[in-house]
């Protein structure tokens, strides 16, 4: 019997390029989060039958979606809702990579606007994915990395961007106490990607597949982050 399931060519496939970073035990997370670990139920090498974990982490876990119910409270004008009810479509789709000209500094810098290696005519998809260089190892933590300017959350917005991403572990810097780029992203209605591994990605369009996990009630979601060509 012949396989009648029609395949893509090498040639013609278009190759995946992980943007997850390794999730391990050593992983890093929020200074007080639940780091990650994992509790082996039964196991083949043991003379089970099969092997079954558990798993326990924060679901802001490496590379992850947040939920609007993390940051904000539902109002008469905005809603918040949980991942579960986050629009998937936002998740997939055209995309495009920015370089930042970010640094670590005490406090934490904002990308602003004149930080972004395009100028904002540039950006042609709805979603941006920055890369700042300032998160560089994901098993060691540091306090100094990049957060976004609230007013580069309005700037993309305006242009149409419904989801921005970062290679750091939130848009805002570690020290806000306020949250004022999540409160922008709130009144926007823009949904954030966090923990982005891009340091082996070019600057470029690209298609993105990211999508959460439909944990109901839930104010964020691990993904498994890729990107391929547009063509």
């Amino acid at each position: 019997m012949t396989n009648s399931i029609p395949r893509l060519a090498p040639s013609a496939a278009r190759s995946f390029i992980d943007i997850t970073p390794r999730i391990t035990p050593d992983i890093a997370v929020w200074p007080g989060d639940t780091p990650l670990s994992r509790e082996i139920v039964c196991e083949l090498e043991k003379g089970a039958t099969i092997t079954l974990s558990a798993l326990r982490a924060t679901v802001h876990l490496g590379a992850h979606a947040d939920g609007v119910s993390h940051y904000g409270l539902p109002t008469d004008e905005l809603a918040a809702p949980s991942i579960d009810a986050m629009p998937l479509h936002r998740y997939v789709g055209a995309c495009q990579v920015i370089r930042a000209r970010a640094e670590r500094q005490p406090g934490g810098m904002r990308v602003g606007v004149t930080h972004l290696e395009v100028p904002l005519a540039a950006i042609r998809h709805p979603r941006i994915l920055i890369h700042t260089g300032t998160f560089p190892d994901f098993t060691h933590w540091n306090s100094d990395f990049a957060g976004l300017d609230p007013a580069l959350v309005d700037a993309l917005a305006d242009r149409g961007v419904e989801l921005i991403g970062v290679d750091t572990p939130s848009v805002d810097v570690q020290e806000s106490k306020n949250l004022e780029a999540h409160k922008r992203f709130h009144a926007r209605e823009v949904s954030i990607l966090e923990g982005l591994r891009l340091d082996h990605v070019a600057s470029g369009e690209y298609e993105l597949i990211a999508l959460p996990l439909p944990l109901v009630g839930f104010d964020a979601s691990p993904v498994r982050a890729v990107l391929r060509s547009l063509v």
